[in-house]
């Protein structure tokens, strides 16, 4: 058997066992059910009945969403529970704010965070992006642009506290403030959520014909080379020449050297509306994983330096 093969084998394998974080992430979400469900009730007991309802359906309801997603990996799962789950830990926030006891916020804290942690971890990201792998393919999911990533939390954070706010304002009566938090919760769900998804469709593709880079967010157009275009795929030296494809993203980077002169086009953007084309013969991208890359990458044959 061939190394290619061995390593495709390898992947389906990986494909088919979910990892130990993804388990902890699913777990920790029904325990914030299960256990942390009561900071919230404690929290509005002393509501009307029209804020309890509203509170219950749309904890239960956000909490159902997000264990739909874990239940049924795939990269639109990954975008809805990383910006729903977080949600939880806001939750706490308002609760502790309207008075609930320490020992249920305590409760609801440590799960929720620990299962939001799970779910933003690199491994986690791993396994919902191969479930939606096609064929024969290994897909490794690129760290976020520095600017990019702080501009999503940036954007989360000032829409978070809407959605989970807008609703119970209404159903008290708060019109104006709650006609505002709804009016932000809404544009920034239907703004906001496809910029915060392309995040999750970013990666690294290993296939039987080469590699695929496929990044919404830095490049217009997807970068494919055949196995004979690559000349090497290796750690990137300091002080490297090769083109920043990496948005650019901070820690570890891959250098990939090709055999021959190939082109990139840079997303559209306020100061290059057309794209920016470039013509390389290296380039750097930033897989989460690098070293698991670089491992499949040479089980696939593909030249590892």
């Amino acid at each position: 058997m061939n190394r290619a093969k061995t390593g495709a084998k390898t992947g389906a394998k990986k494909r088919r066992v979910a990892p130990v974080v993804v388990w902890v992430a699913r777990v920790g979400w029904v325990l914030v059910a299960a256990i942390g469900g009561a900071a919230i009730e404690a929290a509005v007991t002393d509501r009307s009945a029209a804020v309890r309802w509203v509170c219950a359906i749309g904890g239960w309801t956000s909490w159902a969403v997000v264990a739909l997603a874990l239940a049924v990996p795939s990269v639109r799962s990954l975008t809805v529970a990383r910006i729903v789950a977080p949600l939880s830990v806001v939750v706490g926030i308002a609760a502790a704010i309207a008075g609930t006891p320490a020992t249920e916020l305590l409760l609801l804290g440590v799960t929720a965070l620990a299962a939001v942690a799970a779910m933003f971890t690199p491994e986690f990201g791993l396994a919902f992006v191969q479930a939606s792998a096609y064929g024969d393919e290994d897909r490794f999911p690129l760290r976020a642009p520095a600017a990019t990533g702080a501009a999503a939390v940036i954007t989360w954070l000032a829409w978070a506290p809407a959605i989970v706010a807008a609703a119970p304002l209404l159903a008290a009566r708060s019109w104006v403030i709650g006609g505002i938090a709804s009016f932000v919760a809404i544009g920034g769900a239907v703004y906001l959520a496809p910029r915060w998804h392309r995040l999750s469709q970013r990666w690294l593709v290993l296939v039987p014909a080469g590699l695929v880079v496929r990044d919404p967010v830095v490049l217009a157009e997807t970068l494919m080379l055949r196995s004979g275009q690559i000349a090497s795929i290796a750690l990137a030296r300091a002080g490297t020449e090769a083109a920043d494809l990496t948005g650019p993203a901070s820690g570890y980077a891959l250098e990939v050297s090709t055999t021959e002169t190939v082109s990139a086009v840079f997303a559209f953007s306020p100061s290059e509306p057309n794209g920016k084309s470039i013509h390389m013969t290296a380039f750097l991208v930033s897989p989460s994983r690098p070293g698991r890359t670089l491992e499949v990458a040479a089980a696939r044959g593909l030249p590892v330096a």
